[in-house]
């Protein structure tokens, strides 16, 4: 449940409670060993009471994706793609290191591909659904360009979470920027 700000006190704290709960539980283990009872146990209510806000933990995954990838959006919601592609990639570095441990589990981590291709997705509506340049391409060329820009920037993420983030956030923003911008610039570029 999405908290909206005028729920009662008692239903913020459970809301609350659930998803620091479940987010403690993906920094543990894999979704797949993620228990309902685990969960309730954890944020010492009962799984009638997870029930009555949750039909499962799928959903439960599902709205953290929302809320993720909503929070991302609102700060590239302003940006022009794809001229301003290093500012969506500056962007999603620093959103990403603000974000905790959980984050990084969910954009790293392979049990929770289902989740993060979601908000791949949306991020990408939003993002590139806007852009003239990008809407006269092919589809097969849409496809293509999302999965370069998508692969680059969260394999140099990743890279950068594995090597315990051993350089300053700023030098792996501008390493991942030269090595994206020269790829899509070249692509728009051969296309016109």
């Amino acid at each position: 449940m999405i908290l909206k700000g005028y729920e009662d006190l008692r239903v913020i704290k459970t809301i609350t409670g659930i998803k620091a709960a479940f987010e403690s539980l993906i920094c543990e283990k894999s979704y797949s060993k993620i228990t309902v009872k685990e969960l309730c146990d954890r944020a010492k209510i009962n799984k009638k009471t997870f029930y009555s806000y949750y039909e499962t933990l799928d959903a439960l995954l599902e709205e953290l994706q929302v809320e993720l990838s909503s929070g991302y959006i609102d700060r590239i919601k302003n940006y022009s793609l794809p001229d301003e592609l290093d500012k969506v990639n500056r962007e999603f570095f620093v959103f990403s290191a603000e974000q905790g441990l959980a984050y990084e589990k969910i954009t790293c981590s392979n049990s929770y591909n289902a989740v993060r291709n979601n908000m791949i997705e949306n991020v990408n509506d939003a993002g590139w659904g806007k852009s003239k340049e990008y809407l006269q391409l092919s589809d097969y060329e849409k496809k293509l360009l999302m999965s370069f820009v998508n692969g680059a920037v969260l394999s140099a993420y990743r890279q950068w979470i594995d090597d315990g983030k051993a350089i300053p956030l700023d030098d792996v923003i501008d390493m991942t920027n030269r090595l994206v911008l020269s790829g899509v610039n070249g692509f728009f570029e051969h296309n016109h």
